[in-house]
């Protein structure tokens, strides 16, 4: 009878041991270097906040790289619960979502019983993911937008004041070359701040059916005059030597950091990482210039960065668990803690609200410009952001043909016109996959 009791009571504790081991979920992401010891942070945080449920925050290289991973895992049945996706990448996982691949947020959240109110979102962040019933489809998370970075200290030296206009952009320029300034203009994301964000800021569209979000059956028409004619102005600028081109994504970033350029336009989300590389001297943020030529004034920006999908096939108590890790995630406090950090822009008001009560834009300024540009106006068709199929490789082809540009082995207009009829290709074979 002792035996018994004893096996049975050892029984009851191993199944409360068992018990007592929390939920795994698994989020890939694709934040490296300092956003990523932040990412783990967060995770981290979670996972002491409570007990029934474990993060596991997995590094899997840059956007593409994540995104074609998780394709993959997908059709292996080896996904994870989440992965961040950039926004180029919003009509690809919208086309998964239609073949059951995705579980929309906003079903997530009300299947978990978890209180969600998109209002308290910033419109321009939550309207890129939402469907056109207005249904949330992915949580934002790093959103940003492109600004113009400057050398602060070189700009006194010199006695220029921040441009506000294109031209005033190249008058600084040509006076920043005089002075001994190696490259003064240069800019990261090429075909995000310079086609997609420079149309956005002056209401142009870059394609057709609303760039996108009316739906399939959409044309480019980047290739318009006041495309080609900024593209061409920056390539000639090239030959005087006031830009020079420093690669697709963010490496022109050293050239920004070591002074040899003075203007740099890229992502309000290189903040945090300026903040501890840049020495010896003061930086500074800005909204970009307005070319005259097209607009008196800007419009809106549009924003850059990524959401996080929550990918089907797992059980019903991980999924409560990505809900309430969603809850943790969009809390105020680590969004503007997020914000604060990185320069990524809050995704809620509460959070802008309590940076605002902190003191930051006081202590740091000018770190609100990316929130000020994105709710500039409220948004057009032309600038409420971007929908297009495989425009992860559409934007591989518009790199290809700028770089025609500023090679000197193209026109901007032959290059733009060669962008928009390869670019056309890729999305008629989207829509015949989709339809």
């Amino acid at each position: 009878m002792r035996k018994m009791v004893l096996a049975a009571s050892m029984s009851a504790v191993m199944a409360g041991a068992a018990h007592a081991q929390p939920v795994e979920v698994n989020w890939w992401h694709a934040m490296g270097g300092a956003l990523g010891k932040v990412v783990d942070k967060f995770a981290a945080d979670f996972n002491k906040s409570q007990t029934n449920y474990k993060i596991n925050a997995m590094y899997k290289g840059n956007y593409t790289e994540t995104m074609t991973q998780a394709i993959a895992a997908f059709r292996a049945k080896q996904q994870p619960h989440i992965v961040q996706v950039f926004e180029v990448g919003t009509a690809t996982m919208m086309a998964a979502e239609g073949k059951g691949a995705i579980y929309p947020v906003y079903k997530l959240m009300q299947d978990a019983g978890i209180k969600f109110d998109q209002s308290e979102y910033l419109p321009a962040v939550i309207s890129y993911y939402t469907t056109t019933d207005g249904k949330l489809l992915s949580l934002p998370f790093n959103s940003s937008t492109p600004v113009l970075w400057y050398n602060k200290t070189k700009l006194k030296e010199l006695g220029l004041e921040v441009p506000k206009t294109w031209k005033d952009l190249w008058a600084a320029a040509e006076k920043a070359k005089a002075g001994g300034v190696k490259a003064p203009v240069s800019f990261g994301w090429q075909s995000w701040t310079q086609i997609e964000n420079y149309s956005a800021w002056h209401d142009i569209s870059i394609g057709t059916k609303e760039n996108g979000f009316a739906g399939l059956g959409t044309e480019f028409t980047f290739n318009n005059k006041n495309v080609v004619n900024h593209l061409q102005t920056i390539a000639d600028s090239g030959k005087e030597g006031l830009f020079k081109y420093g690669g697709r994504r963010g490496s022109s970033r050293a050239m920004f950091v070591n002074g040899e350029t003075l203007f740099w336009i890229n992502s309000s989300a290189y903040y945090g990482g300026f903040k501890k590389d840049i020495k010896g001297w003061e930086f500074g943020q800005a909204p970009m210039p307005v070319d005259t030529a097209v607009s008196e004034a800007p419009q809106n920006s549009i924003i850059g960065g990524a959401t996080l999908w929550v990918l089907n096939g797992h059980k019903k108590e991980e999924y409560k668990g990505v809900a309430e890790f969603f809850k943790f995630l969009s809390a105020a406090e680590q969004q503007a803690y997020w914000h604060q950090n990185t320069g990524y822009v809050p995704i809620t008001k509460a959070a802008y609200e309590l940076s605002k009560q902190q003191g930051f834009y006081k202590t740091d300024p000018g770190t609100d410009t990316a929130i000020k540009q994105l709710s500039l106006n409220t948004p057009t068709a032309n600038s409420k952001g971007l929908r297009f199929g495989n425009f992860v490789q559409v934007r591989d082809i518009i790199n290809e043909e700028m770089e025609a540009i500023w090679s000197g082995k193209k026109t901007a207009q032959a290059a733009m016109d060669a962008a928009v009829k390869r670019g056309n290709d890729l999305l008629r074979k989207f829509e015949k996959a989709n339809k």
